[in-house]
């Protein structure tokens, strides 16, 4: 089986020595990312990616996001660095990274804009969202023209979850404590950030926009009945705004919003959601991904553990080769097998 990995991570030379400089990439998950070679280290990546057989990658950067690695001065140039340098590693190694998914930098809505013509003008497959924009939502109007030249390209969001430990688990606290604002957070981060982009009517307004909701929807799949139902009766818990007009704007049912969307198998080689997110998305909306480099063994253990996954699942060769690589194909206008 031929698989393409399409939402992995990978930080070229110059826009990682950038991130070590930052704040962001001084704590936090700039601590981790120093201890993975192989998310930067380039031999060390294709060491990795050569040790399975008929596997590439789409790869994209890692965290921290550019507008949390530096101000909008100068998130326009970071971004420039770091998609160059993605593009430079596709065009030099094209029978192990496939393609890419560009980072635009969010913090600068107009330069943001800007970076999304010239990279999608220029090859990129993809753009890399994260769920907020340094706390901020996404779905703010000074996003619009950005959702509108993603649309236009015919090319996907990689939607990818962040949560920091700023953002608190409790009212009383200031930060996130044990790391749950990312063990846990993500996924509902994920879940957050795609409502907001079904009840904000950007669903409705960019019809064809393909979002890759990555780690498999996140919470979505897994409270499928409460994203159908609760919804369903938007406004019955709040009394001091009308949301039942938000119902009667929509086009579409709610639930049938978050239908729509794709996810990705990046889920730490666990069976139960796997099969929990594929009953949810089918076959149609799936792509097969790693979320390499950042299992235990720093590289290849989350790719042997979803391959291991897929392959134990039984399903219709059909099905198997939509989500392994034709998915990927499709979405990312790669060359098709």
């Amino acid at each position: 089986m031929r698989y393409i990995d399409a939402f992995n991570h990978f930080f070229p030379k110059r826009i990682y020595e950038l991130m070590l400089q930052s704040p962001a990439g001084q704590k936090d998950l700039g601590k981790r990312m120093r201890g993975i070679p192989a998310l930067y280290d380039v031999k060390e990546r294709l060491r990795v990616v050569d040790s399975f057989p008929d596997y590439t990658q789409v790869i994209c950067l890692g965290m921290p996001a550019i507008d949390r690695l530096t101000g909008p001065d100068h998130s326009p140039e970071w971004a420039r660095l770091g998609n160059d340098g993605l593009a430079e590693l596709v065009a030099k190694y094209p029978d192990r990274f496939v393609g890419y998914a560009a980072s635009l930098p969010m913090n600068a809505p107009e330069a943001a804009a800007k970076e999304a013509e010239r990279v999608l003008s220029n090859g990129a497959n993809a753009i890399q969202l994260h769920t907020n924009v340094d706390g901020a939502p996404i779905d703010q109007d000074q996003f619009l023209p950005i959702y509108e030249i993603i649309e236009r390209s015919g090319k996907p969001i990689l939607l990818h979850p962040i949560r920091t430990r700023e953002m608190a688990d409790y009212r009383s606290e200031t930060t996130s404590k044990y790391e749950i604002c990312s063990v846990i957070g993500w996924p509902f981060e994920t879940g957050a950030a795609l409502a907001r982009l079904v009840f904000s009517g950007i669903m409705d307004r960019f019809p064809n926009l393909k979002v890759i909701s990555h780690h498999l929807g996140g919470i979505i799949p897994y409270f499928e009945g409460r994203v159908a139902h609760s919804w369903d009766q938007l406004g019955a818990r709040t009394s001091d705004e009308d949301y039942s007009l938000i119902l009667k704007k929509l086009k579409k049912r709610p639930f049938d919003y978050f239908k729509g969307f794709y996810g990705d198998t990046a889920l730490a080689g666990a069976r139960a959601p796997t099969i929990c997110g594929l009953s949810f998305f089918g076959a149609d909306h799936v792509l097969f991904a790693s979320d390499c480099p950042f299992d235990k063994e720093k590289g290849r253990g989350y790719i042997r553990a979803t391959i291991a996954v897929m392959e134990s699942l039984d399903l219709p060769k059909e099905d198997m080769e939509k989500i392994c690589h034709r998915n990927a194909e499709t979405m990312f206008a790669l060359r098709k097998s």
